[in-house]
């Protein structure tokens, strides 16, 4: 297996937080064409690990390769097989969307005699060829997001590092981008992307989550899901008052171990299904509450980035 992005034992000290870390003894292991998440909360150290990647800051201790070149010895030689778009929108507001792309084609040394078939391409593959001329200020946030991740791609690029290329952007916006994330990984390009939905983590091979500058754990999403020592009991009762306090103040015979709000409903973390159903229909009925839903749920990445978060927090 061709790995595109390996890192060693890499840490992240900053001058003014010598004690805390951003990030601390990171090790990851990313195979050619993968679309890899690094998940997290703001300020858990992923847009630190992206900048070492893309050699914009050197790291502290441990070692990097992208692409089989040292991010330290060999920078030149990664930056000209990586595509990097920043989370803060990095380009020229003054400029239309095809300048923009002609700029990063030109500093990227993209071939005069390629540039405007790589920029047409890219242009119909962001659904962005009706605004070439409009200025990327004008432009709203998702078109941005998109423009962005084109000039990323205008070289074509080995590696492409995303730095939570959906913040901020609204939900068809957001869809558009991962389809053509999707896209992107058929051409054979490796993605390594950063966000704080775990929603989105759903749609990556393979994740890690991290938190306080630590991986916490790493793996596909459906093997992290299944290895969570609980099952997810989801509960809709009315009143809502009544239901809210039963629920709240679980008792040492409901086998709660954990429970949170999701809109309308409650979500209980529970080991035993069955026996913490009981006591739920139970204590809801004596409390006088109607019961609306009380079943099971299929358990999501936010419940297995939440149980691993309380559990490092309480050892």
């Amino acid at each position: 297996m061709e790995l595109m992005i390996e890192t060693q034992d890499l840490s992240k000290y900053y001058s003014s937080r010598k004690k805390h870390p951003a990030i601390s003894g990171l090790n990851l292991n990313i195979p050619k064409g993968a679309l890899y998440g690094l998940i997290g909360p703001d300020g858990a150290g992923k847009t630190t690990m992206l900048r070492i990647l893309a050699t914009v800051i050197r790291q502290s201790s441990g070692n990097a390769q992208v692409a089989g070149f040292d991010v330290r010895k060999e920078a030149g030689k990664v930056r000209a097989v990586i595509g990097y778009m920043p989370q803060a929108f990095s380009l020229y507001g003054d400029l239309s969307v095809i300048e923009n792309l002609n700029f990063f084609a030109n500093i990227n040394g993209v071939p005069a005699e390629r540039r405007k078939k790589r920029i047409d391409k890219l242009l119909d593959f962001a659904r962005l060829d009706r605004f070439r001329k409009s200025h990327s200020d004008h432009l709203s946030g998702g078109m941005r997001k998109k423009l962005a991740l084109a000039c990323a791609l205008i070289h074509e690029p080995q590696v492409l590092l995303l730095d939570e290329p959906t913040t901020g952007v609204d939900p068809v916006s957001r869809r558009e981008l991962w389809l053509i994330l999707a896209e992107v990984i058929q051409q054979g390009v490796t993605v390594l992307v950063t966000t704080p939905y775990m929603d989105e983590a759903e749609r990556c091979s393979q994740v890690s989550i991290i938190s306080g500058g630590e991986i916490l754990t790493s793996g596909s999403p459906a093997e992290m899901e299944a290895s969570l020592p609980f099952e997810v009991l989801e509960v809709k009762a009315r009143p809502r008052r009544v239901f809210r306090k039963v629920i709240e103040n679980p008792n040492g015979s409901s086998g709660v171990l954990r429970w949170r709000p999701v809109g309308d409903r409650i979500r209980l973390s529970a080991p035993n299904l069955k026996k913490t159903k009981n006591w739920v229909r139970s204590e809801l009925n004596t409390a006088g509450a109607e019961i609306d839903i009380c079943r099971q749920a299929k358990t999501t990445m936010e419940d297995v980035f939440i149980h691993l978060v309380t559990t490092r927090q309480e050892s």
